[in-house]
């Protein structure tokens, strides 16, 4: 037996339990069917087959949820800090106990390569890990004195919140959002996406059997349309923290707005990478490769522009392509593999829909541009060359293993093409020449950026974009700044003249 005949072996022991029972709702502690008894079918993008039944959740699911998550909110947020940190670190060794299972159920449930969905388990009890440590001092604030007061902030949980997390890497994405909710006192009603469904059941499992109680964690399948919305409307939920494309986090605002929901929206990108030509090449070209053809192209740090100064714009496209032309495309399971399928055929179909668009406003298919073999989501690691800014190739998201190449002359046109977009997500910049790395990143549009490096994250350190790429920021303390409210009680330090009215 080979080792991805072995992995499929294993894969499909993981996810037995979910072919025979479905993928259920988990509502105070425990599975829940959908109110309406409806289900939809979650299918792999490796061959189409379907993988379980997943229960459609509704209004109904979400108000069930929602008063699971109330209920168990004053026990849960009244809990010290220290107490939810032992609880925390239990389920980040949970996580990493059964990582495998998360790994390989996410690979067949998602499409993403083995070589990252391993890490991405691990990553999810990372963020268990540091948002744990930081419950002890959570509700910590300072003492701001005059001559006559003192003043002493303080932080308590908002309440239930509302979590929506998108398909890709589903499992660490929502530990991102879930972690520092629980830390902070919050409890959690969580939407996954439908088309990746697996692991948010499996995370509610585990957390509840590290010894989360029941109800702080909650989990309802279904659509936008009707769970989401239900989600996004309730007036029991005091805020939302959403991962997904701009357009939802469009409408996801307008649904709370009469509830004055608090949103933190983590949206779409179109990141440029710009390499002038004093960088190192080789290094340069490594972290654009991996930035755009690693994790399937879809994840919204990607940099899928890549802006090259046109001296060197030629060598630096000719080794991209090369590169991209050795990557394997294969099976999710495979060790090998880099580039497995992407996420559902309705996905397929956008990303492939670029090819023609591409070609219609004039750029070059440098390699791939076309599907891989005949079953299953897989596209071909593709490069479009001598392509301008205004093309739709360069302005639009398409969250696939495709990267536009566009010249520039120099330092302002690099910076006209890098902000040139709606969006403001990341970036990247290449050079040696220090002085160019300050101005040009005092003048990148982005919310993020990294000098000299793919995307390394620091988990202390702030995670957001600007424009159309989000709303607030995640990591470190900035986490606890959305999940909890701040609040100021004054002590007086001496008598004061109070002014005497009708006297």
């Amino acid at each position: 037996m080979s080792v991805l005949d072995d992995n499929i072996a294993k894969a499909q022991g993981f996810m037995a339990r979910f072919r025979k029972d479905g993928v259920m709702n988990h509502i105070d502690g425990q599975n829940a069917p959908a109110m309406s008894g409806e289900t939809f079918t979650t299918i792999s993008p490796v061959d189409l087959s379907e993988l379980a039944p997943v229960a459609r959740g509704g209004a109904a699911d979400i108000d069930n949820a929602v008063a699971a998550a109330k209920a168990a909110f004053p026990a849960w947020s009244k809990t010290p800090g220290a107490e939810r940190r032992k609880i925390l670190i239990k389920v980040a060794e949970a996580i990493e106990a059964r990582a495998e299972e998360i790994a390989f159920t996410e690979c067949m449930d998602t499409g993403q390569a083995l070589r990252f969905m391993s890490k991405a388990a691990i990553r999810g009890a990372a963020n268990f890990r540091f948002f744990a440590d930081q419950a002890p001092t959570a509700e910590d604030g300072q003492a701001l004195r005059n001559p006559t007061q003192m003043n002493v902030t303080s932080r308590r949980a908002i309440g239930p919140v509302g979590v929506i997390t998108p398909w890709n890497t589903p499992f660490m994405l929502s530990t991102w959002k879930i972690a520092p909710a629980l830390a902070a006192g919050c409890t959690v009603v969580h939407k996954p996406a439908e088309f990746s469904p697996m692991t948010a059941k499996l995370l509610a499992e585990i957390a509840e059997e590290a010894g989360l109680p029941k109800g702080v964690l909650n989990v309802v399948n279904g659509f936008g349309e009707d769970a989401g919305k239900r989600l996004t409307e309730h007036p029991g939920i005091k805020a939302i923290a959403f991962v997904g494309e701009s357009r939802t986090g469009s409408m996801i605002m307008a649904q709370g707005a009469a509830t004055l929901k608090r949103v933190h929206f983590e949206l779409g990108g179109k990141n440029p990478v710009i390499i002038f030509d004093d960088a190192d090449i080789d290094r340069a070209v490594d972290a654009a490769v991996f930035m755009i053809y690693s994790l399937n192209g879809e994840r919204c740090t990607s940099s899928s522009r890549l802006l090259v100064q046109d001296t060197i714009y030629d060598e630096v496209t000719r080794r991209v392509a090369e590169a991209a032309g050795r990557i394997k495309v294969g099976h999710p399971l495979d060790p090998d593999t880099v580039v497995g399928p992407v996420i559902h055929p309705e996905h397929e179909e956008k990303v492939m829909s670029y090819f023609a668009k591409a070609q219609e406003e004039g750029a070059t298919i440098a390699v791939g541009g076309a599907k891989v073999g005949e079953q299953g989501c897989y596209i071909a690691p593709t490069l479009f060359t001598q392509a301008t800014n205004d093309m739709a190739i360069a302005q639009e998201e398409i969250f696939g293993p495709v990267l536009t190449a566009i010249p520039f002359k120099d330092d302002a046109d690099a910076l006209e093409i890098a902000n040139g977009v709606q969006y403001g997500l990341a970036a990247y910049l290449w050079t040696r020449d220090l002085d160019r790395a300050m101005r040009m990143t005092d003048a990148l549009d982005a919310g993020m950026m990294w000098v000299n490096s793919e995307n390394i994250r620091h988990l202390p350190s702030p995670f957001g974009g600007t424009k159309a790429s989000g709303i607030g920021r995640d990591g470190g303390d900035w986490s606890f700044d959305f999940y909890m409210e701040t609040v100021n009680v004054s002590f007086p330090r001496a008598d004061h003249k109070i002014p005497k009215l009708g006297g």
